[in-house]
C-alpha cells in the first residue's frame, strides 16, 4: 500500500460500551459521568453526542443534566479512539505548565485534595475563561479519575478550595455543608470601625441576573436563610487621613451562599474593602491609594470530619502576601 494511502487511512473507532451505574456514581450528572469516561474527547464533541440522541440512558435519550442512578445502563457510542489518545496524551504533557499548583497544595490524599487557590483565577472554566483551577488540576492529576470541586470562591477571593476525588467523598462532604459540618473561616478588611465585638448577621439572600448578565446577590426577605459571624481582629483609625478607618475581621460563614461574606458585610454598613460590586467606592479609593488592587477576602481556614479517614481535619492558608503588605503599611502608619 503507498504512503499516499496511507495517510488517508480513516482513524480507528471504537465500539458501542455499555456501562452499568454503580453506587459510587449515584446521582452524578450525566455530562459529567461521560467526560470521566471520555478522556481527552472533547467537551463540545460529547455534548453533541447527547444532543443526538447518541447516549442513552436504560435505551432511551436523556439530557445532560440528568443524575444518574445505581443501576441505569448507559449507551456510550464510537469515538475516535486515535483522536482520543492524542488529545489525551497531549493533556497529560500540558500538566507540565500547570505544575505551580503543586506548590500550592495544601493537603491530599487519595479521597480529596485541598489548594490554596490564587486571587484572579476562576474555580472552572466558562464566561469567557478558557481553563479554571479545576480543569488545571485535571491535567495535571490526568490519571485521577473523578476530580470534582466540592465548593467554590470567587475568582478574586483566595485561600482554601476543596476538590474531591472520589465521587462518595464528593457527596459526602456537599451533605456537611448544607448541615454546617464544615467550619469555614475568612479575613476581611472592612470599611470604618466596627462598633462593639462579635455579631452574627441573619439576612436572608436573594440571586438575580442584571440586563447584562452579571449576577447580582441582595438582601430579601424571600431569600434563602443565610447567617455569617464576624469577630474583630485589629482595628485601623487616622491611617493616611484623619476620617480613615478600617477593621481587620474573621468571618466564620454559618451558612454557604453565593457573595454571602460581601453582601452581609455591605448589609451591615462595612462592606469589604476592593468590593467593586457591593463596596464603597471612596473607600477603595483610599485602599487602592494604600496598595490595595484586589477584593481583600482570604479563605484562611476550613476545619471538618474527613469524610474516609474519620478524622478532623483542619486546613490553614496563609495571608497572600499582597495582603500582609497592606496590613504591615497600615500599622506603620
Amino acid at each position: 500500500m503507498s504512503a499516499a494511502k496511507k495517510a488517508i487511512r480513516p482513524e480507528p473507532v471504537s465500539r458501542v460500551r455499555q456501562v452499568q451505574v454503580d453506587d459510587e456514581h449515584t446521582g452524578q450528572r450525566l455530562d459529567n459521568f461521560l467526560i470521566a469516561q471520555l478522556k481527552g474527547v472533547p467537551r463540545t464533541h460529547i455534548y453533541r453526542l447527547l444532543r443526538r440522541g447518541e447516549v442513552r440512558i436504560n435505551k432511551g435519550r436523556s439530557r445532560a443534566d440528568y443524575r444518574i442512578r445505581s443501576g441505569d445502563i448507559v449507551r456510550i457510542p464510537p469515538v475516535r479512539t486515535s483522536q482520543n489518545q492524542a488529545r489525551l496524551q497531549a493533556s497529560t504533557q500540558d500538566g507540565a505548565q500547570y505544575a505551580w499548583l503543586e506548590q500550592r497544595i495544601l493537603y491530599e490524599d487519595e479521597a480529596l485534595i485541598a489548594i490554596d487557590k490564587p486571587a484572579g483565577l476562576a474555580v472552572h472554566g466558562g464566561s469567557g475563561v478558557s481553563l479554571g483551577l479545576i480543569e488545571m488540576l485535571r491535567r495535571l492529576r490526568p490519571q485521577a479519575r473523578s476530580l470534582e470541586l466540592v465548593h467554590r470562591l470567587d475568582r478574586d477571593t483566595s485561600g482554601c478550595l476543596l476538590v474531591a476525588k472520589k465521587r462518595s467523598v464528593l457527596l459526602r462532604l456537599h451533605a456537611m455543608l448544607r448541615d454546617g459540618q464544615v467550619d469555614k473561616r475568612y479575613q476581611a478588611l472592612l470599611a470604618g470601625s466596627w462598633s462593639g465585638g462579635v455579631r452574627t448577621v441573619t439576612a436572608p439572600l436573594r440571586k438575580y441576573e442584571l440586563r447584562s448578565g452579571e449576577r447580582r446577590v441582595n438582601v430579601d426577605e424571600s431569600g434563602k436563610e443565610s447567617a455569617s459571624r464576624f469577630r474583630v481582629l485589629q482595628r485601623y483609625v487616622g491611617v493616611a487621613h484623619s476620617d480613615f478607618a478600617a477593621t481587620l475581621v474573621e468571618i466564620e460563614l454559618l451558612t454557604g451562599r453565593t457573595h454571602q461574606a460581601r453582601v452581609h458585610a455591605a448589609h451591615v454598613g462595612h462592606p469589604i474593602a476592593g468590593d467593586e460590586k457591593y463596596g464603597d467606592k471612596a473607600f477603595n479609593a483610599r485602599a487602592h491609594a494604600l496598595g490595595l488592587r484586589r477584593l481583600f477576602l482570604h479563605a484562611a481556614r476550613l476545619r471538618f470530619d474527613h469524610p474516609a479517614l474519620g478524622r478532623i481535619l483542619e486546613l490553614e492558608a496563609p495571608l497572600p502576601e499582597d495582603l500582609a503588605d497592606l496590613l504591615r503599611r497600615l500599622e506603620r502608619r
